[in-house]
This record gives structure tokens, C-alpha cells and sequence, in this order.
């Protein structure tokens, strides 16, 4: 990791903690606030690795980045990089307004995005020194998919020892994620796989569903 992936990393967890503790930071539990921030961390450490050592498995790596808006329409020239250098923040405003404008009900973790790089020994050790080393959308998929599928497992694992809002968080981080937006791990799976997309998909819904249940 370097120093930006961590600062986006560090940014993307002060978020998440805010909007899922907005009525305990209002009602002044600190000690709940506390917990909710472990919770934030653990989730997003469980997605970031998860997605880490898949990208190691197919000889590659992942850095992650504050997911980021460049586009606002769909002419050529609808590009917010004309006005704002990387684009508008949307892992820190969208989050943020659903939390406010739901009172803290609604949350909506949709944060952080990844782009995959193939190593450089990629090509020497699998396809020979000069073949093709880019990562196809199948790889992005497949790597965007494990997040996901981490995160579904935590959910499923924390219910049983009594831990419901890590659960709770956790589908709610999976199904935001899964949205196939702009470029979300949704969008990643989407065009890697419409069956994978689907599978997937399917589960997180069911998670989700059951999530909101919840106490």
C-alpha cells in the first residue's frame, strides 16, 4: 500500500463510522460510536483484503481509491474534470446526504473503488516475456466479486455470536457496493460476468433483505 491508497483507505472508514453511528453520535453514546468504528474497520479490512489476495492469486494487485464521479452526462464533453482535477468526491457526498436526509436511517457505504494492475513478472512467468499482461474484465470481476463475497461471510459469521449491527453493516456495505454504478465493484462483476453479476447479486439482495430486519 502506499501513502494515497491509505489516506483513501483512512478517509473511506471516517465516513462509513459516521453514517452508521449518525443516532448514536447524536444521542452522545460514545461507547456505541466506539464499537460502530470497530465494526466500520473490520468490514472494510475484510473487503480490502479479500480483494488484495485475490488480485495475488492472478498475479496482480489492487489499489483502492474514494470512489469518484468524472462523468455528468452523456455527451463527450460531460466531464467534471473540466472543473474539478479528479473528479466530484461521491464515496464522501452521497453517503452523506443519504445519512442526512434519512435522518441516519438509510446508509448507504458505497466508498471505495479499485483499479487492478498485472504484475510485472505476470507475463514472464505465465504467458512468456512478451504476451499480453493486461487484466481483463473477467480478472476485475472476479477480484471485485471477493470483496463481496468477504464481506456476505462476515455478515453470516457475526449474526450467530450476537454481533446483529456488524452483520447488519456488513450486508448493507455489500449491497451498496453491488450497485452496478459508475465504478463500483457492481460495475466490476457486471462486465465481468453477468452470471457471476447474478449470483452474486442474488445473495447480496437476500443479505440485504434480511439485514433490514434486523434489531
Amino acid at each position: 500500500m502506499n501513502i494515497r491508497e491509505i489516506s483513501h483507505i483512512l478517509a473511506a472508514f471516517i465516513i462509513f463510522t459516521v453514517i452508521a453511528s449518525a443516532k448514536q453520535i447524536f444521542r452522545q453514546d460514545w461507547n456505541a460510536v466506539g464499537w460502530t468504528a470497530l465494526f466500520c474497520a473490520i468490514i472494510l479490512i475484510v473487503a480490502i483484503v479479500a480483494k488484495k489476495f485475490m488480485a495475488y492469486l492472478l498475479d496482480s494487485d489492487v489499489e483502492h481509491e474514494m470512489w469518484r464521479v468524472s462523468r455528468f452526462g452523456y455527451k463527450p464533453h460531460h466531464h467534471v474534470e473540466k472543473y474539478m482535477s479528479e473528479g466530484i468526491p461521491a464515496g464522501i457526498i452521497f453517503p452523506l446526504l443519504v445519512s442526512f436526509f434519512s435522518l441516519g436511517m438509510a446508509k448507504f457505504p458505497a466508498l471505495l473503488t479499485f483499479e487492478t494492475k498485472a504484475l510485472t513478472h505476470r507475463a514472464s512467468r505465465r504467458f512468456g516475456i512478451r504476451s499480453f499482461v493486461e487484466m481483463t474484465d473477467w480478472h476485475n470481476g472476479i477480484i471485485g466479486s471477493a470483496g463481496i463475497i468477504a464481506v456476505l461471510i462476515l455478515s453470516f459469521v457475526a449474526y450467530f455470536p450476537g454481533a446483529e449491527y456488524l452483520a447488519k453493516l456488513a450486508a448493507y456495505y455489500a449491497f451498496a457496493n453491488m450497485i452496478p454504478i459508475s465504478k463500483l465493484d457492481g460495475v466490476q462483476i457486471f462486465f465481468g460476468s453477468r452470471v457471476l453479476f447474478s449470483i452474486v447479486g442474488v445473495i447480496t439482495l437476500i443479505f440485504f433483505t434480511y439485514a433490514i430486519f434486523l434489531v
